[in-house]
């Protein structure tokens, strides 16, 4: 028998804001977190803007020791399972730590310190490379810095698939509680790019927006959108068996109720001109929630501000939706936030998770020019109220990759 798999904790480190609550009623507001670029200098770079985070204090999370010698992203991952792990009120005598599994990843991974000794190593040679050059590359760290943190000693999973890994790290963590396998997980995704290879990387592929006006560089579905702009941060979700959190008294803020992935096979960077596999992707979700295409309200798009993602993904929804694709409120939050890579399937997944407990879906902003490719309720540049008892996050990847989680109202 398939066990019911819910929610009972959050956690989120966003160009918006360092908490959940923060982030959500920003977005909800309006509040825009794109601003210029201060991790490195920019004077030779088109690129000025990016989603950094803001205020960030990493001591009250971490000792002066463990931020010197690990990478950003670890650190970001692990500040974010904290928030989660405490917002769950977790304690190490309720669970057995062999069935709580971690299913936190990254884009990218230690992108910081591939690049500091890279250039150490062409610079100063081999024998200057740093003993923690490895450890902090691999993008399994993140989780493992989580698992040494609490204890925590199931499987340890990061699935890698570009900016769609952290919904397909929740969906499948939630195939493994759901079958038996584990009580409890860490899920999500963290990403920390905003640095000279990652912003000269992406590009170098004509990715990213070069528009100077911070106001105007992201904006998800408008005719004018030229590109995406590079974010940072971190969210973290606990999965739990029901049953599990019901007999520890978890108070539960939603239920994953279901997941779809599939590949694209078509390009390694391009969608699929048809939607082939993003249709696929929505429809599995659907069926194995096991509801009518009707009883979505919301969807938080991947809506990334580029040409091709935001025609793509609108074809997708409504190949998939008919009729009621009109009827949806779909909203991009990397409007506010940025992209952030791996990190992003996981902040859209609490945005959806709040949308249903508030009522309230936030805004894709800096919209101005519809798109006739682009055609949907995309809830521009105001929130608005609508009672909700399923949400939809969707996510695309590099390489083809697509993935698809459905959320279900608390008590319903």
């Amino acid at each position: 028998m398939k066990r019911r798999v819910v929610i009972t904790g959050l956690g989120a480190l966003t160009p918006v804001g360092n908490n959940v609550e923060d982030t959500f009623n920003n977005l909800i507001n309006g509040v825009n977190g794109i601003d210029t670029i201060t991790h490195f200098d920019t004077k030779n770079v088109k690129v000025k803007l990016a989603g950094e985070l803001k205020n960030l204090d990493l001591e009250t999370y971490f000792d002066k020791r463990d931020i010197r010698r690990s990478d950003r992203v670890m650190l970001l991952g692990t500040a974010a399972a904290q928030q989660a792990y405490d917002h769950a009120k977790l304690k190490s005598d309720d669970y057995d730590p062999y069935r709580f599994g971690i299913f936190v990843t990254s884009g990218i991974g230690g992108l910081g310190t591939l690049e500091q000794d890279i250039t150490t190593t062409a610079t100063k040679g081999i024998d200057r490379i740093s003993p923690f050059f490895i450890p902090n590359s691999i993008v399994n760290m993140v989780g493992g810095m989580i698992s040494i943190r609490f204890g925590v000693k199931g499987p340890n999973i990061p699935v890698v698939t570009a900016c769609s890994a952290a919904t397909n790290g929740i969906g499948e963590a939630f195939r493994y509680i759901r079958d038996g396998y584990l009580d409890l997980a860490f899920a999500g995704g963290a990403e920390a790019a905003i640095n000279e290879v990652g912003i000269g990387g992406f590009s170098a592929i004509r990715a990213l927006s070069t528009e100077p006006n911070k106001d105007k560089a992201s904006r998800p579905f408008d005719l004018n959108r030229s590109g995406f702009v590079m974010g940072e941060g971190a969210g973290v979700l606990i999965l739990e068996d029901y049953e599990h959190a019901i007999k520890r008294g978890a108070k539960i803020y939603g239920e994953i109720v279901g997941y779809g992935s599939t590949s694209d096979a078509f390009h390694m960077t391009a969608p699929d001109d048809e939607a082939k596999g993003i249709t696929k992707a929505i429809e599995l979700a659907i069926l194995d929630a096991k509801i009518h295409p009707s009883d979505i309200g919301y969807i938080n798009a991947h809506g990334t501000s580029t040409l091709l993602n935001d025609k793509i993904e609108t074809l997708g929804i409504k190949n998939a939706f008919k009729d009621h694709a009109k009827k949806l409120n779909i909203s991009s939050t990397k409007g506010a936030t940025g992209h952030m890579l791996g990190a992003t399937g996981a902040v859209e997944s609490i945005v959806c998770l709040k949308a249903l407990a508030t009522s309230l879906i936030p805004p894709t902003i800096h919209y101005e020019t519809p798109d006739p490719e682009c055609d949907l309720n995309y809830t521009p540049n105001q929130s608005v109220k609508r009672n909700l008892d399923y949400a939809m996050n969707i996510n695309i990847g590099f390489g083809g990759q697509n993935a698809v989680v459905i959320f279900k109202k608390v008590g319903e």
